[in-house]
């Protein structure tokens, strides 16, 4: 007989999106602006499209202009379901 070893549960690929940080001005969150390329239905130009994402911060290290890749995780507030992964870029233009 085989012996029937506890399996963990399978999760499912946390998806990721990469994006500008658009505020950093709350305590622990950021605003992530993730803009994509969509073809057109009917005319097939290619349109972007943006997206405003909510995603936690907890050390508070992106600042605004910064490009971050945010992860999807459990659902921290009314609208956080992100969290920050890593700054890949600082901003290198002065506002």
């Amino acid at each position: 007989m085989a012996s029937e070893t506890a399996a963990a549960p399978v999760r499912h690929a946390r998806q990721e999106l990469t994006g500008v940080v658009t505020s950093a001005k709350m305590q622990k969150t950021i605003v992530v602006k993730v803009t994509r390329l969509v073809q057109h239905r009917l005319y097939t130009r290619v349109l972007r499209v943006t997206k405003k994402f909510y995603a936690h911060d907890e050390q508070g290290e992106a600042r605004l202009g910064d490009t971050v890749r945010i992860v999807e995780t459990r659902p921290m507030s009314k609208l956080k379901r992100w969290r920050l992964a890593e700054v890949v870029s600082r901003r290198t233009r002065v506002i």
